[in-house]
This record gives C-alpha cells, sequence and structure tokens, in this order.
C-alpha cells in the first residue's frame, strides 16, 4: 500500500489524546470522478467537529455499487484527489484500494488499516447521509461496525431517521453518527456533464483538478 501525504509529504501530530489515547482518524472512501469541492467541504468541516488527526481519501478501484457504470481509470481518479488535497497538510490520500483484485470492499480496507496502524488508531468511516440510510446493504456491515464509526453527513434538514436505523443495528448505532455539513449542490455526475457540454467548472473543482481534466481529456464524450 502507498499512503502518499497529500500536504507534500507534512505529517501532522493531531489530537489523537482526546480518545484515550487513539488517534482519531477519518477515512473517506469514494469514485471521486471528479474529486469536487463538496467533498473537501464535507471533509473539513467532519475532521474539525470529530477533532480528527487526519484524513485519508480512498479512491475505489471497483466500487462495488458501480459495477454495471463506466468510470474514468483509477489513475486519474487518484491523481485528481492527490492535486485536490494537496494544500492541506492534515488530508492524505491512499491507493490501497487500486492493489486488490475485485470490488473495493469496506470491509476489507478497514481490516488492512488495522492491521497497519493498530488498535491505538480509531477510524471514522465518512459517508454521505443516504449511505446512512442504507448501510444495511453494505458488505459484511455489522463486523464492519465493529472496526470503525460511520459518519453521515447530511445537508440541513435532511437528517437520516436514526429511530428507524437503530431498530436494525441495535446497540451498534452508537457507531454511528451523523452531521449536518454546509449545503453544496455539487455532483460528480453533474461535473462530467458540464464537460462533456463545453460548460465551465470553476469554482466546482479545484483549479489544479480543472486543469488535469482538460490536460487528460476527461469525460468529453459525456452529455
Amino acid at each position: 500500500m502507498h499512503i502518499a501525504d497529500s500536504a507534500c509529504f507534512v505529517e501532522d501530530i493531531g489530537k489523537g489524546e482526546l480518545t484515550m489515547g487513539k488517534k482519531r482518524v477519518g477515512i473517506f472512501g469514494g469514485t471521486f470522478d471528479p474529486i469536487h469541492m463538496g467533498h473537501l467541504i464535507v471533509a473539513e468541516t467532519i475532521m474539525d467537529e470529530f477533532h480528527l488527526d487526519k484524513v485519508v481519501f480512498i479512491p475505489a478501484a471497483v466500487p462495488p455499487h458501480k459495477l454495471d457504470k463506466q468510470i474514468s481509470p483509477a489513475k486519474h481518479r487518484y491523481m485528481m484527489t492527490m492535486l485536490a488535497t494537496c494544500s492541506n497538510p492534515r488530508f492524505q490520500v491512499s491507493d490501497m484500494e487500486m492493489h486488490r483484485q475485485g470490488p473495493s470492499y469496506s470491509r476489507d480496507t478497514l481490516a488492512q488499516l488495522l492491521e497497519e496502524h493498530g488498535r491505538d488508531t480509531e477510524f471514522y468511516f465518512i459517508v454521505g447521509a443516504d449511505s446512512v440510510e442504507n448501510l444495511h446493504t453494505w458488505n459484511r456491515i455489522d463486523e464492519l461496525l465493529t472496526m470503525c464509526h460511520f459518519i453521515g453527513a447530511s445537508r440541513p434538514g435532511c437528517m437520516p431517521d436514526m429511530e428507524k436505523i437503530a431498530q436494525r443495528f441495535g446497540p451498534l448505532v452508537e457507531k454511528i453518527h451523523c452531521l449536518e455539513t454546509p449545503e453544496l449542490e455539487i455532483s460528480s455526475t453533474e461535473i462530467r456533464h458540464r464537460v462533456g457540454q463545453k460548460r465551465t467548472i470553476r469554482y466546482i473543482v479545484p483549479e489544479t483538478v480543472e486543469q488535469y481534466i482538460y490536460k487528460e481529456k476527461l469525460y468529453l464524450d459525456m452529455v
């Protein structure tokens, strides 16, 4: 596995002592096709509110929920994620899922992270609020909830039904948290279509990502 510190390899000590001496690490998995400003704002907000030491972005090599969809090659999505996060010393990017065969299941990713970091690190998996409501469909989710916390980022006024979620997970619901984050109507799908339609994506993605998209001629066939 290769974890690249996207802030030019500057290491941050952070606030690990807040959880009985454990470091608190956010895991932000996704397709990132492309990564955009909404992703970065969510990561920064959650890192601040949950006192995380850092957030590790992990582009999925083969997203299990997108097996029937066309996505950009992993190398492009990884590079765009690196470019988007390189100015933040507490953001890192990992290519660990790109070195595994088959679908990129979160349970396998967390197992590898726990093996490498040991039990002195507490992991917080960052997802969207819609993913929180669909956690029951995730591969080996009950086991996954014993390995990490989940933080669902929701738009203001759109919090998941935690009572319904508690009925499904029982005591494990204590590992599921929700946080309202700044509302940004941005989606990677819309960005791809805008590029294909030759419409601007300035200020929707970081400038470095915008330049990479045009340099590599990504999404030109999207309409």
